[in-house]
């Protein structure tokens, strides 16, 4: 893979060895897996190249760099903020997936090409901050506790991030791409830790961010070990188990800390298709495979994952994350680009996979020359019609998924950053909007909202401390930036949509609904807290 090739020469950036030695002997790692899902650890293969990893914040809040590569990408998102106990814990969601147009996309005509969701987002989520004390800042955490908060020389508990991850269809196989296939939805439970000093300047860049997985299965039962350091091919692939949702179909996703059989307590998830009346779970737990590792030698050790806080106050948040991140909806953009061919082919083996895929994009969303040190290549890349040597259904378009050798579209050139974004809930040229009626812990709404994105990280001449350079939307050649718009759905009530359905609801000014870069948005794009607004009638 070329990024690894590229970061060999890097290794030692940041500093190994500053940590306690592990007095249990733990779990070493495999040959493949996720102890570093950026791929930069020089002790095991990375399992997955498009991983759509946690952002971090770098030290002094700047941008975070992994053995010299910069590895942030563009997490747009709603944040929920309450103060009543529980919040934090257990949270319920209803959304009705988006529908794709019946057409093919095209490459064409950007801002009017008809465009399928895998081509904007790769990983819608919903977020929960977990409970790692093997995980930054490297402190004791009590579960479902408001006690872990930082405060003044208190930089909090040990945090880990949890992303309840969905993959759109179009675009497989899963193991070195993005679907799981052309037709379904299918989710997974992701948790990723982070394995540097309190203050982000040092770390075991042996194991950065380690990260366990596991798809959402209708029998509880992961594909392949969860774990970092065990992990392997039949993690990463779906089985007949796994969970697959229609476009359009409505889910129930319910999110909390689970009573385990033999005792103990572990973050649980389980999703009800209420359309087509099939559902999945996935608990993180022990005796599931989960691990959390050690910051010292990147061992694993059986861990039961619970949600950090009990609250979601505004002070509950992950905090090594680039901006405030806790209980988030939010969707993964900035990988992907449609092209008209692509060029440059190598070869990629995973275990007993080997796939061949392209390095460059040629075709009207490519503008200009790659600067190598923002955006190398734009790979891997797959052409229309291809099948992987007979491993996934035919790709539906020629594109590249933007992450071997720069974990995003850093030149703002892609679908993400054009106009091809949902305008409804209704299909055309571009998808229906995926509807997301308001959130739920235990009955009860949320009571504060506020719009969070660390596309500031990306933007290469933004200082993220002062906010100076900071433009929204960011400089590319599309000149767009996706938001929220709350409406009126007649099936699921008050929603939120995201794309750019500004003229079917209340939009929060669009781009201005993302507020500035501060001195104290924690290196974000962050507007204020605000009240969680009612739908008002729609607009005609």
């Amino acid at each position: 893979m070329g990024r690894l090739r590229a970061c060999a020469c890097a290794l030692g950036f940041l500093v190994i060895g500053a940590f306690p030695a592990s007095s249990v002997a733990g779990v070493a790692p495999n040959r493949i897996g996720q102890i570093d899902c950026n791929g930069f650890s020089p002790i095991q293969q990375q399992l997955r190249i498009t991983a759509a990893c946690a952002d971090i914040r770098g030290p002094n809040g700047h941008r975070f760099y992994d053995h010299g590569w910069y590895i942030g990408h563009d997490e747009p998102s709603i944040r929920y903020i309450s103060n009543v106990p529980g919040s934090a814990a257990d949270v319920t969601y209803v959304e009705r997936l988006g529908l794709e147009p019946t057409q093919l996309p095209t490459v064409s005509d950007p801002g009017s090409d008809v465009t399928h969701f895998f081509e904007l987002t790769i990983a819608p989520w919903f977020s929960m901050n977990l409970c790692d004390p093997n995980s930054t800042p490297l402190t004791p955490c009590k579960p479902v506790s408001d006690s872990n908060a930082p405060r003044g020389n208190y930089p909090g508990g040990g945090n880990a991030f949890m992303e309840l991850q969905f993959y759109p269809p179009g675009f497989a196989p899963f193991a070195d791409s993005i679907s799981c296939d052309n037709t379904h939805w299918c989710s997974a439970l992701t948790i990723d830790s982070l394995e540097c000093s309190p203050d982000l300047s040092t770390c075991n860049s042996n194991c950065e961010e380690p990260a366990n997985f596991a798809f959402i299965q209708h029998d509880g039962v992961p594909t392949g070990p969860p774990s970092p350091q065990e992990s392997d091919l039949a993690t990463v692939t779906p089985d007949p188990q796994t969970l697959l949702m229609n476009p359009g179909d409505t889910i129930v996703i319910h999110m909390f800390d689970a009573r385990l059989r033999g005792g103990g307590r572990a973050l649980a998830v389980t999703e009800d298709d209420v359309t087509n009346g099939t559902s999945g779970f996935m608990i993180a737990s022990a005796a599931n495979g989960f691990m959390n590792t050690s910051p010292a030698d990147c061992s694993g050790t059986p861990f039961n994952f619970q949600p950090e806080y009990s609250s979601a106050a505004p002070n509950n948040i992950v905090p090594w994350g680039p901006g405030a991140y806790n209980i988030n909806s939010e969707y993964e953009v900035g990988h992907f680009e449609p092209c008209t061919k692509v060029t440059g082919p190598q070869s990629l083996t995973i275990g007993a996979f080997t796939d061949t895929y392209w390095t460059n994009c040629v075709g009207p969303y490519e503008v200009g020359t790659e600067d190598p040190d923002l955006e190398p290549d734009d790979s891997p890349c797959f052409p229309f019609g291809y099948t992987h040597g007979g491993t996934a259904p035919p790709n539906l378009v020629t594109g590249c998924d933007v992450f071997t050798d720069a974990i995003g579209d850093l030149d703002y050139d892609g679908s993400s950053y054009r106009a091809d974004w949902p305008t409804s809930a209704y299909p055309g040229t571009f998808p229906g909007a995926t509807a997301q009626a308001q959130p739920t812990s235990r009955g009860s709404r949320y009571s504060r909202i506020q719009f969070v994105t660390d596309m500031s990280a990306t933007e290469e001449n933004c200082d993220t401390t002062t906010g100076a350079g900071c433009v929204m939307p960011p400089p590319g050649p599309g000149h767009f930036y996706p938001y929220w718009t709350l409406v009126r759905d007649p099936e699921l009530g008050c929603t939120w949509q995201f794309g750019n359905a500004g003229q079917t609801g209340n939009s929060f000014g669009g781009d201005a609904q993302w507020g500035a870069v501060t001195p104290t948005s924690i290196g974000a794009f962050q507007s204020a807290i605000q009240p969680n607004p009612k739908c008002f009638s729609q607009r005609r």
